[in-house]
């Protein structure tokens, strides 16, 4: 049997420290479904870390997503170019998220999850639902992918923490304005940064609307195995990558959470700053390949 070759068929840089990579695999490509998502290691001495599918190709075999650069295996990554390979991905992982006619849908998502909340809006808009999408972002220049999810909402708006673009403010707080302009929704669905779902989970739950959070847990297997990605709904252990990643926002216990992702936070700081990137620069690339030195 030959080698998967995971290559890069496009990769760039969309908005500050926001990259997007087109990666051919097939069979990924074949069975994905919204809300799920893969693990990936940039090289053979990095770590396995979970990315959501932002979107995928059938036709041609190949998976989009959307990479934060935050820590060493995040940057490890992000300094791969087009025409590289990565040393392993795997997918589709995860439970594919909750999609039927629900009648009005909200979808939020902020940061690495205004890619990840595409496949999401499109299934919800396919099953017949009215579909109304807030992106979140700190400022208008760190916002992107609206032309993908225009085409798949009825209402598009957008809140950026200084003002710059849309309400000054973030997902929840326009929530909140419309529920005030006489707005009703049946379903909502939020991704982004913990602090973030949390936020929208506590501005939903007030208004008894059912709130599925795309949790981003410390994750090692993906299969449920190591529990690292360990988190407690309603009193219940659950495990993101298998029981998830769409949990209630209402019953997540956010405190807990907190604590198991923030744990390792100094040392990974430290590791970020210090680390020697193995991947060449892109000078060094551009020496190597005109025979410099």
């Amino acid at each position: 049997m030959m080698a998967r070759e995971y290559k890069i068929i496009e990769k760039y840089e969309e908005v500050p420290n926001v990259h997007k990579f087109v990666i051919r695999d097939p069979r990924i490509a074949k069975k994905a479904e919204a809300g799920q998502f893969v693990l990936v290691m940039a090289n053979e001495k990095g770590e396995r870390i979970p990315l959501t599918l932002s979107n995928w190709d059938k036709k041609e075999g190949t998976i989009t997503l959307y990479v934060l650069e935050l820590g060493v295996s995040t940057m490890e990554l992000v300094a791969l170019d087009q025409g590289d390979s990565l040393y392993s991905l795997a997918g589709p992982l995860g439970n594919p998220a909750k999609v039927e006619k629900f009648g009005s849908v909200l979808i939020g998502g902020g940061c690495f999850g205004i890619g990840g909340i595409y496949p999401i809006a499109k299934a919800m808009k396919e099953a017949g639902n009215h579909v109304t999408v807030i992106m979140e972002a700190r400022s208008n220049y760190l916002l992107y992918n609206h032309q993908n999810l225009d085409s798949v909402s009825d209402e598009l708006y957008i809140a950026t923490a200084d003002g710059s673009s849309g309400i000054n403010g973030h997902v929840q707080e326009k929530y909140e304005e419309l529920v005030k302009e006489g707005k009703k929704f049946d379903r909502a669905y939020f991704m982004g940064c913990t602090f973030m779902l949390m936020q929208c989970s506590k501005a939903t739950k007030p208004h008894g609307l059912p709130t599925g959070v795309a949790l981003n847990a410390i994750m090692l297997d993906g299969t449920g195995m190591c529990g690292c990605c360990r988190v407690s709904v309603d009193g219940e252990t659950k495990f993101v990558c298998v029981d998830g990643p769409e949990l209630d926002g209402h019953k997540v216990d956010w405190d807990e959470l907190f604590i198991r992702k923030h744990i390792y936070r100094e040392e990974e700081a430290v590791s970020y700053q210090s680390h020697a990137c193995r991947s060449l620069t892109g000078y060094e690339r551009d020496q190597k390949k005109e025979g410099g030195a």
